[in-house]
């Protein structure tokens, strides 16, 4: 055969083959693309509800702390607004193997119901998306914080989108936050108050910035 009848072929054959790398890269790319959406999700769902059930048995037992292989945790969050079966565990540290189990507790926070600012974090997307509605909440809502002995119920003085920061805005962990944007959000500037904050990414699909809600401790009441 000659050369140049070989050479449509190969040029054809060689197409094909881009076209089915092309589609097997896609493939691939969708499929990571589902993983993360879904699949993380479903796998920290299912992560979380085990850290909760041996933080409520540890509890039964007497205990303050468990420990998982996620970290540490001694409280469980519960929001009424996003629903009634609503309880993520609180790990201690923000890892991304804490928040894939759950909230993230920021080192060197108050802890639930102390003095200062029990600062936490959370996914919006992926892995079990705990704070995914968290631009439905409004002021006045409650956060329930449930340890072994107490249940410390704040109240949201900020709402879920009220506020949205660069990632770099560490004052919103301070034990007062204190918004260097004159008039922007904070909670009042008084000292000795007890407050909760939640972080989470104000983007679905990248994490330049974060969107931030604040609230005070209204009461507290023994865990059932």
């Amino acid at each position: 055969m000659s050369t140049e009848s070989q050479t449509p072929h190969r040029g054809r054959r060689s197409v094909f083959v881009a076209g089915i790398v092309m589609v097997v890269a896609g493939l691939v790319v969708l499929g990571y693309v589902a993983w993360e959406l879904y699949g993380t999700t479903i796998v920290s769902k299912q992560r979380q509800q085990d850290a909760a059930s041996r933080i409520e048995r540890a509890w039964g037992s007497g205990e303050t702390t468990v420990t998982t292989e996620f970290g540490s945790a001694e409280a469980l969050i519960e929001i009424p607004r996003i629903g009634e079966d609503y309880r993520v565990p609180v790990l201690e540290g923000t890892s991304d193997r804490a928040l894939g189990a759950g909230f993230g507790h920021f080192d060197g926070t108050a802890g639930p119901g102390e003095v200062g600012n029990f600062a936490l974090a959370g996914h919006r997307v992926t892995h079990g998306e705990p704070l995914h509605d968290l631009p439905e909440l409004r002021p006045g809502d409650e956060i329930r914080v449930l340890t072994r002995e107490k249940t410390y119920v704040y109240a949201l003085t900020s709402g879920g989108e009220d506020l949205i920061v660069p990632f770099t805005s560490i004052w919103v962990t301070d034990p007062l936050p204190d918004n260097p944007v004159r008039g922007g959000v904070e909670p009042d500037q008084k000292k000795g108050q007890r407050l909760i904050t939640l972080t989470t990414c104000s983007e679905l699909f990248h994490t330049d910035n974060r969107m931030i809600a604040f609230g005070k401790l209204v009461s507290e009441e023994p865990t059932r």
